[in-house]
């Protein structure tokens, strides 16, 4: 019988990559952490929300809990529209 397949939090993702970037730093003082953080995240975060929003911006600011024209400026931000 095949092992379940194992199931990996969104906050284990980030920090095992945050562990990853630390070692790849190799010593070195970080910079800028968490607006690398901010960036990385959320242009997938939006992308995959509108897809399952089927474009619908009304709709994925709301399951966002966010302003439909923030969420249109992020859009802009991020080339997404």
């Amino acid at each position: 019988m095949p092992a379940a397949p194992r199931k990996t939090t969104l906050e284990q993702c980030v920090v095992d990559s945050l562990e990853a970037y630390f070692d790849d730093l190799g010593g070195s003082e970080p910079h800028g952490i968490h607006a690398m953080v901010l960036a990385a995240v959320e242009k997938p975060l939006l992308a995959t929300v509108m897809k399952h929003a089927e474009g619908n911006q009304t709709l994925a600011a709301r399951w966002l809990d966010i302003n439909r024209n923030t969420l249109r400026k992020k859009l802009a931000e991020h080339k997404l529209l």
